[in-house]
């Protein structure tokens, strides 16, 4: 993560089965929120502290994109990102849940220090060719998440249309485009690794401890 990093938006309700095992509505366009440039830190194998006294932290793992060029309307996919990671968007689960009974926005659930972590960049190899392999998520060694971005409700460029006509794209901005199902709470000393197409791309070992400072 050398290059600059500007905006983080992420993508929720991405993948209908997340949505059903949530029990939440599906979308009729694509749900957009952010995190701070902050939040994201290298999965590179080493202790991330997350904000445990808060209740429930879960994992969400997630095909993240980087824009390598400003938008311009009609541009396509392929030729608008430049590399990919794969990231967790870890949520703060009962401050989340507090958060819509009220009808309040997520940001202190999903916003908060060290809330996405990511792995090296790779290339991009193309929107349909990232859909011909699966991404993984091994929490201690075994498999809890594993998805496909063909199984998205909205396509990534459907998504990268929809952010650049309500928000703007440009040049170092990153997107978290969903997570698929079997998210699910971390523990103190939990490892984490994130494979795409077979190979290992990075990993984190969770401390849950107080909120983490700069």
């Amino acid at each position: 993560m050398k290059q600059l990093i500007r905006n983080i938006y992420c993508v929720g309700r991405n993948y209908r089965l997340h949505i059903e095992e949530l029990g939440n509505d599906v979308p009729s366009e694509p749900m957009i929120f952010m995190k701070p440039s902050h939040a994201a830190v290298p999965m590179d194998g080493s202790t991330i502290e997350l904000p445990g006294e808060r209740g429930e932290v879960h994992y969400e793992a997630e095909l993240v994109l980087r824009i390598g060029r400003d938008y311009q309307p009609g541009m396509a996919v392929d030729d608008l990102v430049d590399v990919i990671a794969f990231g967790i968007d870890f949520t703060l689960r009962d401050v989340q849940n507090k958060l819509k009974d009220k009808g309040h926005p997520w940001t202190a659930a999903k916003a908060f220090l060290n809330s996405a972590p990511m792995t090296p960049y790779i290339a991009f190899p193309g929107e349909a060719d990232t859909a011909r392999e699966d991404f993984v998520l091994r929490k201690n060694g075994e498999v809890v998440q594993q998805g496909n971005t063909s199984h998205m409700i909205f396509s990534l460029q459907q998504i990268v249309d929809y952010i650049a006509k309500n928000y703007g794209l440009g040049e170092g901005d990153l997107i978290f485009t969903g997570t698929p199902e079997g998210v699910g709470p971390v523990a103190d000393g939990d490892k984490l690794e994130l494979v795409y197409a077979g190979q290992l791309l990075g990993s984190c070992t969770v401390r849950l401890g107080s909120d983490p400072t700069p």
